[in-house]
């Protein structure tokens, strides 16, 4: 039984059972007509036996006995009721048991086989009994006196069991007919069902099949990547302890029956895409704190000719992390950029003050080279001083450095401390090195004047981001889905697109903050955080215009244009 497959080994079983039930329920039939007829034969018996006893003729032979012998009258009597009543025979006797009837003349005038205490008692009674004519169903019933009711004689009539077999075999082609019906359509049933449950499990045994599942559980359970599959109804049929904890949901072996994606807290966006069950190559979802890369499949399997469809698999990667490397590298990368042109502009200067040095200017180099430092340091110095979060004083030194090169002036101005409003510099780098990215690419293709905005301060224990710029602005129908995952305005490209303002707005979320947009001449985005402590001191509001304008002071000896007027609307 272990080597054959579940179908055929519950093929055998079945067909097993069908035959023992076949076999039980043909010999109750046969118990149950045997038994029918015996009662019959005993019924048969006992009205005869009863017409015989009270027959006039039989009464007045037994009372003129044992004067007179009995039988020359009765024999010839009961061998005619013996063949119309169909009996094998009929035993008149003395109440002593000597017999005056019997079908062998040589048995009369010996003893009655057979119980009489109950007929001389004056009741009738049935027995199956051995005679000298073999087994045999009989009745013996008291022959009364008229009036006083005494015993004066007894009458047996039977039936040999022999040919009571004889009719119950008469009978026995109808029932082996039901049974072997019975047999045949418990077998062809036995037959579907191993069809249906082979193709059902693949021809896998038990052992097999527990293995398999082992196996599964041990791989669901394992791999590091979110699984979910959802039936054709919509419920949450499968998934394992990567996808609880991803989806935040309670895990399977305590979560009771499969949910509802439709009682499930899950974002609109990854609710509509499991549900649909659509086919989904790496779209990302946003969750209230992760960041996740989706794919999904439909689900199959084969159904004889047919493809049954049994729901979608879905995996769930989290990109939260990979999200925060790639927004470190890309403030590296700024910061590195802007090294690159810094050291491009320093070579330029250098090779001014070597050429001022071999030219015999040496008071003019002096003065040069002083002057350029002194303004390199006093624009830092300043920067670090309004910010007072160096992380951030960095990027957006970075940033405009980015922007110079691309045609776009950057101005920045804080007010107060942000180091004492308990802010990560992590969620700092996030919100405006996006807000920066994206207004310097609104910048820099818009007409000129060309220019972005930065400016941080306090205000009512809250800390107010914002960033504008002189680009087209934002249609009042488009400041919604600008800021879902995967939208952009942008052509796409191989950097992706639609991810940035997402993740600004989760990042505020995050902290308890909101995002808000606006400027239809030019974009206005405003990042409103509440501060985990009050600043303790204030600092003067400084407008700092960073390193382009120091670019431009280097280049010509004159301080940079004023910071323009931003867009109020």
């Amino acid at each position: 039984m272990r080597q054959l497959s579940l179908a055929r080994g519950l093929f055998l079983l079945l067909v097993v059972a069908v035959v023992l039930f076949t076999a039980f329920i043909g010999t109750a039939f046969y118990i149950d007509a045997r038994d029918q007829l015996h009662q019959a034969a005993g019924n048969r018996t006992l009205a005869v036996a009863e017409a015989i006893a009270d027959s006039p003729g039989v009464v007045s032979a037994a009372l003129a006995a044992p004067r007179t012998s009995p039988t020359p009258a009765l024999q010839p009597y009961a061998e005619q009721v013996i063949s119309d009543a169909h009996l094998d025979f009929i035993t008149i006797m003395a109440p002593d048991a000597t017999r005056w009837t019997h079908p062998n003349p040589a048995e009369i005038g010996g003893k009655y086989l057979g119980s009489t205490a109950q007929a001389l008692a004056g009741r009738s009674f049935t027995e199956t009994y051995t005679g000298t004519l073999g087994p045999s169903v009989r009745t013996i019933v008291p022959i009364k006196e008229p009036g006083s009711g005494r015993v004066i004689g007894m009458v047996a009539a039977g039936v040999t069991v022999t040919n009571l077999d004889v009719a119950l075999a008469s009978r026995l082609p109808a029932l082996l007919g039901v049974a072997v019906v019975v047999l045949l359509l418990g077998s062809v049933g036995a037959a579907l069902l191993e069809r249906r449950l082979s193709a059902a499990t693949h021809g896998y045994g038990i052992e097999q099949l527990g293995q398999l599942f082992a196996y599964y559980e041990s791989v669901l359970h394992s791999v590091r990547e979110g699984v979910v599959m959802v039936d054709p109804r919509g419920r949450l049929v499968i998934r394992n302890d990567q996808a609880s904890e991803l989806l935040g949901l309670p895990s399977a072996e305590t979560a009771g029956r499969p949910p509802l994606l439709a009682d499930v807290d899950l974002p609109e966006s990854l609710r509509e895409l499991l549900a649909s069950g659509r086919t989904a190559r790496d779209e990302i979802h946003l969750t209230k704190d992760r960041v996740l890369v989706v794919n999904q499949e439909p689900a199959t399997a084969p159904d004889g000719r047919r493809t049954r469809r049994l729901g979608s698999v879905a995996t769930l990667r989290d990109q939260t992390e990979i999200e925060a490397l790639g927004s470190e590298l890309a403030t590296m990368r700024t910061l590195s950029d802007a090294l690159r042109s810094q050291t491009h502009e320093h070579a330029n200067r250098l090779h001014t003050i070597v050429s001022l040095l071999e030219l015999g200017r040496t008071r003019q180099a002096l003065e040069f080279a002083t002057e350029d430092l002194s303004l390199s340091q006093s624009l830092a110095n300043e920067l670090v001083v309004s910010v007072q979060e160096p992380v951030l004083a960095a990027l957006v030194m970075g940033k405009a450095a980015q922007a110079h090169e691309r045609g776009v002036r950057l101005d920045a101005e804080a007010t107060g401390s942000l180091a004492e409003a308990g802010l990560e510099p992590q969620h700092l780098v996030t919100i405006v090195g996006n807000l920066l990215d994206n207004a310097i690419d609104a910048a820099a293709a818009a007409e000129p004047p060309r220019w972005v905005a930065l400016e941080l301060h306090e205000e009512d224990g809250n800390v107010l981001i914002e960033v504008s710029d002189s680009g087209t602005g934002v249609p009042n129908e488009e400041r919604e889905r600008i800021l879902q995952f995967g939208y952009s305005t942008k052509p796409h490209g191989t950097a992706g697109r639609g991810l940035g303002l997402a993740l600004v707005r989760r990042s505020a979320e995050a902290l308890g903050g909101t995002l808000a947009v606006a400027g239809t001449r030019g974009a206005v985005f405003t990042v409103t955080i509440p501060a985990r402590s009050v600043p303790t001191r204030s600092v003067p509001t400084r407008s700092v215009p960073v390193p382009n304008a120091a670019r431009n002071a280097a280049g010509n000896g004159k301080q940079g244009e004023s910071t323009p007027g931003r867009s109020a609307e």
